[in-house]
């Protein structure tokens, strides 16, 4: 480096010359700017690194067979979700949390109402995976469920291989119910005289609707054996119910001025096993297929469970059985606020268990049910009405669920179904389909309310299942973005790249 010497105001500034650079050769840029539009459009000659042809891009993925290994995992943990009633949204973070555990950075999933579809990107020269599988069979069975929840949490920490997961998933699905089959028939015969004590019968009621649903479950197994489609059994529960109602009615076994409550009872309780929630969420999460799917045969079975009222009312018209008034709905008192939230303890809990529940599981559903019971009841009492009230206390339900079931190791979806279970609205329906059937001039408004009821119960436990989210991830956490109502399948968000 050279050192010039230069003189200001009588004194030597020494500045420091810099050496030129190196010549370096010229290279021609063309102005962009004074390129035609049709040059614009041409591809570029020269001016891009050309890209290797021998490189694959895309992610390095293990070989065929353990992709096709762990999509079929995949695909049989998301299936045992899709059938216990799970949403859309959940079976497909389940699916992409195990399949990138697994080493499959890259999936998308499909999910339709009867069938799954993954396929895994393995970059540019290698076709992509495609795996399907169809749910065929739907069954209410939460301790499967809450079993393959665990199962999911300890592939996505990384405490299990697909292999051991595999052989795990195995012995879940082939394990027998934890129950015998009558104790879920008890169980549903429960929930129908709880559900009588939240309406406002009296014991003598509670019994006689504790014995026809259990026989209305187990007629229903029966024809169930023979491959008789659930619509026709609907249908069958619907007339054995109110025909049994009407015949109690005639023989003055009961002396109340509100036997029809067996009626409502019985309909609650075959109300209670519709994907009605589930509908909801995948309607209010964007999957509007299998929301559309969901919603067809949620609207079937109730088709099924009003033509089977109906007609057995029709029978009891013909045969001269002498006609009840129908039981109001009553407005409670703070006097009868604490048989309300027995009521609904009672029911939840009998749910759960006919679900085949365990122990820990029945006693999380019960105090959802308890609680959603004395909101509905104390709104009551505010002369709030029916649908606002049911709305508010299964926001409150879905709220506790999502943020208690997972810390107690318990699977929201079964809080959720099984909390708002004695709010389902039999009394309401019953008392629409009867103004239809029976009276001259019939009314569809009460049938209506009902839908509105059972939508609002559905939307409200969704609520507060989203609601839960902040405050079950840590209110120090809230930049975690939203995933939407998750009531399955893992909580983390997933993070999903090529690289």
């Amino acid at each position: 480096m050279k050192i010039n010497e230069r003189t200001n105001g009588g004194r030597a500034t020494r500045w420091p010359l810099l050496e030129p650079p190196a010549q370096r050769p010229m290279v021609h840029r063309p102005n962009l700017l004074k390129r035609r539009p049709w040059h614009v459009l041409e591809a570029p000659t020269g001016e891009f690194p050309a890209v290797d042809a021998d490189e694959a891009m895309g992610p390095q993925l293990p070989d065929e067979a353990t992709v096709n290994f762990v999509l079929d995992l995949s695909l049989r943990i998301g299936e045992v979700q899709m059938a216990s009633g799970a949403g859309a949204s959940d079976v497909t973070a389940t699916i992409i949390a195990i399949a990138g555990a697994l080493g499959l950075p890259h999936c998308e999933v499909d999910v339709i109402f009867t069938s799954i579809t993954v396929t895994c990107h393995r970059g540019t020269d290698l076709t992509p995976i495609t795996a399907l599988r169809v749910v065929r069979s739907r069954s209410l069975d939460y301790t499967r469920l809450t079993e393959t929840e665990k199962l999911v949490r300890k592939i996505v920490r990384g405490h299990m291989g697909a292999e051991q997961a595999q052989t795990e998933l195995e012995r879940i699905t082939s394990a027998p119910h934890p129950y015998p089959r009558w104790v879920a028939t008890l169980s549903w015969g429960g929930v129908a005289a709880f559900v009588t004590i939240l309406l406002g019968g009296g014991f003598d009621i509670a019994l006689v609707a504790f014995v026809i649903s259990g026989v209305i479950d187990r007629v229903g197994r029966v024809v169930n054996r023979y491959g008789l489609p659930f619509f026709f059994q609907q249908v069958v529960g619907g007339l054995v119910a109110t025909l049994s109602a009407m015949v109690i009615v005639s023989s003055n076994v009961l002396t109340t001025d509100k036997p029809t409550l067996v009626v409502a009872a019985a309909v609650t309780v075959l109300l209670s096993g519709l994907s009605t929630v589930s509908a909801v969420q995948d309607a209010i999460t964007g999957y509007n297929v299998t929301a559309a799917g969901r919603t067809m045969e949620t609207a079937l079975m109730s088709a099924g469970l009003i033509a089977g009222v109906v007609l057995a009312l029709r029978i009891a018209v013909m045969l001269g059985l002498p006609r009840t008034p129908l039981p109001e709905v009553t407005g409670s008192t703070p006097q009868q606020l604490p048989l309300v939230v027995l009521g609904g303890a009672g029911a939840s809990a009998c749910f759960a268990l006919a679900s085949y529940s365990k122990m820990r599981a029945m006693l999380v559903a019960a105090a959802a049910g308890g609680i959603g019971a004395a909101v509905y009841g104390s709104l009551m009492l505010a002369k709030l009405d029916g649908v606002s009230s049911s709305a508010v206390a299964a926001t409150l339900v879905g709220f506790c669920g999502g943020v208690l079931a997972r810390r107690l190791g318990v699977t929201p979806l079964v809080v959720a179904v099984s909390g708002i279970t004695p709010l389902l609205p039999g009394l309401s329906t019953y008392r629409g389909l009867y103004q239809i059937g029976v009276e001259p001039s019939g009314n569809i408004s009460t049938l209506m309310t009902a839908v509105a009821i059972g939508l609002a119960l559905a939307a409200g436990v969704v609520l507060g299942e989203w609601l839960a989210q902040p405050v079950r991830t840590g209110l120090g956490r809230l930049e975690r973005r939203f995933a939407g109502p998750r009531m399955a399948g893992p909580l983390e968000p997933t993070e999903r790249s090529l690289e």
